[in-house]
């Protein structure tokens, strides 16, 4: 059996994933996927519920749904964007749920090439970093594969990736980096 340790809330945390003994917290997902049909985008904006159309301010409906709580961006061409779900699977959901909307307004949209885009997850390092320091020691991190955005109020946050494992590696890459300019506490 794994090590276990102890996180807020008494949360059993797998040590051998995670080292650090910190999970980041999905935040976001963004998906895709193709509804394969041509779709009238005014059509859709006076007959769905919690849709908005703007064509002057962007070209696509904005469309929102309470459960899995998100928000669509579905374009004329028939592709969609799907954002604001904290798993994989609310966001495959979600973006079915969109999907089943516009087909009952007429269109023949059907669900092709799901795929998702990008994982944004946080956590709280439990430390304050100097940011001065490791801002110069390494510069070049905006060079890397995905995005980390360390905020002097002890959060990380990490982006850039499609696969959640990718996010609790990349963390766990990071976090050495981190504690290594832990601000001394006075």
């Amino acid at each position: 059996m794994a090590e276990q340790g102890l996180v807020e809330g008494s949360q059993p945390v797998d040590l051998k994933k995670h080292p650090s003994g910190i999970v980041p917290t999905l935040q976001n997902i963004v998906s895709t996927v193709n509804l394969d049909c041509k779709l009238d985008l005014k059509a859709i904006a006076l007959q769905a519920r919690n849709a908005e159309y703007n064509p002057k301010r962007f070209a696509a409906v904005i469309m929102r749904i309470r459960e899995p709580k998100t928000t669509a961006l579905i374009f004329a061409s028939g592709k969609m964007v799907c954002t604001g779900a904290k798993s994989e699977q609310q966001s495959k959901l979600a973006a079915r749920k969109y999907a089943r909307i516009i087909q009952k307004l007429g269109f023949p949209a059907k669900f092709k090439d799901f795929k998702i885009q990008n994982i944004v997850g946080s956590c709280d390092v439990k430390f304050p970093i100097r940011l001065e320091g490791l801002a110069y020691s390494h510069g070049a991190f905006s060079s890397v594969l995905y995005a980390i955005l360390v905020g002097s109020d002890q959060h990380c946050f990490i982006s850039n990736l499609k696969v959640r494992d990718e996010t609790y590696t990349a963390f766990e890459n990071i976090y050495p980096v981190l504690t290594e300019f832990r601000k001394n506490q006075q």
